[in-house]
């Protein structure tokens, strides 16, 4: 280890971009349910789809679930109502994934990979930011 350490500028580092990561996340899931149809079956690229179409629900479902508990916190109030309006959404969800493996409507692992759209989208940001700082002086 190094004992110069310089100390991090704050205006240097940039937020994560939400917009770019729910772009990323579409076309994922678009290509991923394409690839489903193509070389899987219709039912996999449906899978796929409505995973992805679920995954943005349950996106702005969380974001605004956390606003909410938190803009009331702000205000003074006890959060334990709002955080049990907060675990509703996992309940939604798991409904929703016990209908669609009870049914077999899809394919229950297609599903999955759609819903997990959100996660490949970070990761696949974050190689976006490592080889944009490897190659550049201005990260993204």
């Amino acid at each position: 280890m190094s004992d110069n350490l310089q100390p991090v500028n704050p205006q240097t580092i940039l937020p994560i971009s939400h917009q770019r990561i729910l772009v990323i996340m579409a076309v994922l899931g678009l290509f991923g349910s394409i690839a489903g149809f193509a070389f899987v079956s219709a039912n996999f690229g449906l899978g796929v789809l409505i995973g992805s179409i679920f995954a943005f629900v349950n996106y702005y479902w969380l974001k605004a679930s956390l606003k909410t508990i938190f803009d009331r916190i702000g205000e003074g109030e006890k959060p334990k109502l709002f955080a049990l309006r907060y675990f509703t959404r996992y309940l939604g969800l798991g409904v929703v994934i016990a209908v669609i493996y009870t049914t077999e409507a899809v394919s229950i692992v297609a599903f999955i990979l759609g819903m997990a759209s959100f996660g490949f989208a970070v990761v696949f940001d974050g190689f976006i930011r490592i080889f944009i700082g490897v190659f550049s002086e201005k990260a993204l």
